[in-house]
């Protein structure tokens, strides 16, 4: 196996930042107490492509309903290289548990971007059978695939990537 990244924390500025401008109900103590229980995403086995990202709190999503959750987490990885986020594939197969964006592109240059590369991970439950998603603080409900790619022999792309979420076009 190649080993060619490693996830870090954002800073608990950025966390308590970022949470604060999603969800207002929760006080700085809270968010301060999810920060120090965050845990970096692992693999479950050996055997496992997917890195675990883990709930920073409890959410439920009822069908219909879309949330924005700040992971607290960024990842430096080698030019080349790509971390792709997809639902957990229990929860996409019991509940229609989709990204709203398909599949997220974590690019390598991401992690430079003025925003420290926080992951965020949005989520729908597109349930057609009435299904509401629990997910507890601490557990898993999205998975990062690192993917190796190439570019074209012709390719002098120079831009400077500053954020995510359509921030080069």
């Amino acid at each position: 196996m190649k080993r060619i990244a490693q996830f870090i924390k954002v800073s608990e500025e950025n966390f308590i930042k970022s949470v604060m401008e999603e969800f207002p109900d929760y006080t700085e103590e809270d968010i301060r107490d999810m920060y120090k229980s965050l845990a970096l995403p692992e693999r479950a086995t050996k055997g496992s492509a997917g890195y675990d990202f883990l709930a920073p709190f409890s959410f439920s999503l009822s069908p219909g309903a879309t949330i924005k959750i700040p992971t607290g987490i960024r990842v430096k990885m080698e030019e080349g290289w790509v971390l792709n986020i997809y639902p957990r594939s229990g929860l996409g197969f019991k509940f229609r548990l989709q990204l709203n964006n398909t599949v997220g592109i974590i690019d390598s240059d991401y992690y430079y971007s003025d925003n420290e590369g926080h992951i965020f991970i949005k989520l729908t439950n597109d349930s057609n059978e009435g299904k509401t998603v629990e997910v507890a603080r601490g557990s898993g409900f999205a998975q990062g695939i690192f993917l190796e790619y190439g570019i074209t022999v012709d390719d002098n792309a120079e831009g400077v990537r500053n954020g995510g979420f359509g921030s080069t076009t």
